[in-house]
This record gives C-alpha cells, structure tokens and sequence, in this order.
C-alpha cells in the first residue's frame, strides 16, 4: 500500500468534474466515467493516452507516492495529514494554462509561484518521517543514470527527484505523447477546459490519495482545508 499527498480541486468544482470526463475515472469514488464525447479523437487512442493519469486520478504532486515505515501505519499519515493542512495557509494561484511538459500534457501555474513551491517543500519535509526507504528496484524504476547530480540526491534523500528547488506544480492530462499527437490533443484539451481556466484556482485543501496494492489506482482517502490564517490567503508571486 502507498499513499501520496497531492492537491486536487474538490469533487464538485467544474475542472474535477471536467478531468474525470477526460480521463474517464472519477478518483473521488473510484468509478468510471463514460466518455460521451471524443470530440473527434480515436476512443482507443484516447485512452491509450489518458491510461498514467487516469490510475493516478485528477491531481498536482505535494508528496509522491510512497509506503509506510514499518513503524508507522495509517492513522499516523492521517493524524500527520491533520496537522500539515491546519499550520498551511491557503495560496490563491494564478490562473492555470495548458502546456507539455517534456512528453506529457498538463495544466500549469501561467507564471511561477513560490508559494506554492513552498507548500510542497514543507509537505516533504512534514511527511519524511513517515516514508519507507526505497528498494532497489523502485530506485531502478527512476532510471537514475538520466537524472542530474542534485535530483539523484532528492531520490536517494526523499524518494523522489523532483522536490524543492526541482518542483513543478502541475495537473497531468495525458501520459507520454509524440509531438504530432500533442498537436491533435492540444485544441481538444483548449475546447474542453478553457471555460475553467478563466478564474484562478485556490489551493485550499490537500487530499490524501492511496494506492491499495501495486498496480490498483489511486484513490482520494480524505482529505483536509488548509487552515493557518483563515481570515486572509497567500497570493502567487512570480
């Protein structure tokens, strides 16, 4: 069993709702959902390329997917969880825009936010204890020999590469892409999510996701407002 700590709009909020139509899987419940429309793209195709995001469910990455220390079980990530969202502050992000992102398709912050990189970094931080270390073969699976010196570091320390100065918030829509697919992908993505798009998103929660076994997908346990300073929110600055 693995849990993960991202941040994922709240079940009802319309890019939820418009994410679980794209991926076809609602990581709230755990159900599927139908694809009525394709708009014009291959349905095996479609889901091809939606397969990564669609087990990993609708979300940016605080805390990678990682197992409990043998000394830790699941009411310590809870109670730890608890304690993280109540000394957080809310950070109201700018808006969000399409990009890809090395060969995946997500949503990003449209200028760069340290609050939110800040966020993260507490998050390992307040988590760190609770991790299991890697084996060897999960080590291997992140193919360190492409990695950089410091992002190697990150791994060997926290599991995982792409933490403090290596995070990127961002929402991923697709798994690895060619160009020539992003390129069909792209508009249906701009048509689809372009009336959410318009207002900023506000990381006022953080939810606690959990993978069952190897291989099941993800699934949103609980999860919890943010709640240092609740008369006032952090904004994004660049």
């Amino acid at each position: 069993m693995r849990y993960a700590l991202y941040f994922t709009p709240d079940r009802d909020h319309l890019l939820t709702v418009a994410a679980a139509a794209w991926l076809g899987r609602d990581a709230f419940s755990n159900t599927a959902v139908s694809i009525v429309d394709n708009h014009g793209l291959d349905p095996a195709e479609l889901l091809r390329w939606t397969a990564e995001p669609r087990r990993y469910g609708f979300h940016a990455t605080l805390v990678a997917p990682f197992q409990l220390s043998p000394d830790n079980d699941e009411r310590d990530i809870v109670r730890a969880t608890e304690i993280f969202a109540a000394r957080s502050r809310p950070v109201l992000q700018q808006h969000l825009k399409l990009a890809l992102l090395d060969r995946f398709l997500a949503l990003v912050p449209s200028t760069t936010c340290g609050e939110l990189a800040g966020l993260a970094a507490a998050a390992v931080d307040h988590l760190h204890h609770l991790r299991a270390p890697l084996t060897v073969q999960e080590i291997a699976r992140r193919n360190p020999e492409r990695l950089t010196e410091r992002q190697r570091a990150y791994l060997d320390r926290y599991g995982y590469p792409y933490v403090k100065d290596e995070f990127r918030f961002h929402m991923t829509l697709t798994g690895p892409v060619t160009t020539a697919e992003a390129a069909r992908i792209e508009p249906v993505l701009h048509c689809l999510l372009a009336p959410m798009l318009v207002t900023p998103i506000e990381v006022d929660s953080v939810a606690l996701f959990v993978e069952p076994e190897p291989g099941a997908p993800f699934t949103v346990h609980s999860t919890y407002r943010l709640r240092a300073g609740e008369t006032g929110k952090t904004a994004c600055h660049a």
